[in-house]
């Protein structure tokens, strides 16, 4: 499958609303979730569409940041492929694309979160040599 992965930038944050949007059960107002974007912009996060013959079927985010039990890192956030493209080797492309990016950007690790209970996706990182190594604890203030 022929894909494409372009930047989207600031100025063009908009087109990442409704993806993102998909994520939740319960999603934030537009407002908020726009001023929370337009904020992780300025915070070594990078955002990109993922693109079939010109049409917009997914968005991801990708977070730089040294670590010290890992080093130069990569985290993955928010995949979002449309449910019609999904189980088309999107993901496995995509996944690719990141490690490459990654790599040569000096990065010596990747990570990301999935959802406890989003076992498909659990069994697609696997896949790809990732391994589970702990929990991702969040309280409200």
């Amino acid at each position: 499958m022929q894909v494409a992965f372009n930047k989207i930038l600031k100025e063009d944050f908009a087109l990442v609303l409704p993806y993102l949007k998909k994520l939740y059960e319960v999603p934030p107002a537009d407002d908020i979730l726009g001023k929370r974007l337009l904020e992780m912009f300025d915070q070594n996060y990078e955002c990109f569409g993922i693109y079939k013959e010109d049409r917009l079927i997914g968005v991801f985010g990708l977070w730089f940041m040294t670590r010290h039990y890992a080093g130069r890192s990569c985290e993955v956030d928010h995949i979002f492929i449309e449910e019609a493209e999904q189980g088309r080797g999107v993901g496995k492309t995509l996944l690719a694309y990141i490690h490459k990016y990654a790599a040569a950007k000096g990065c010596e690790t990747m990570e990301l979160n999935s959802y406890v209970e989003n076992f498909r996706s659990h069994k697609f990182y696997m896949e790809l040599g990732y391994i589970i190594r702990g929990y991702h604890f969040l309280k409200k203030l």
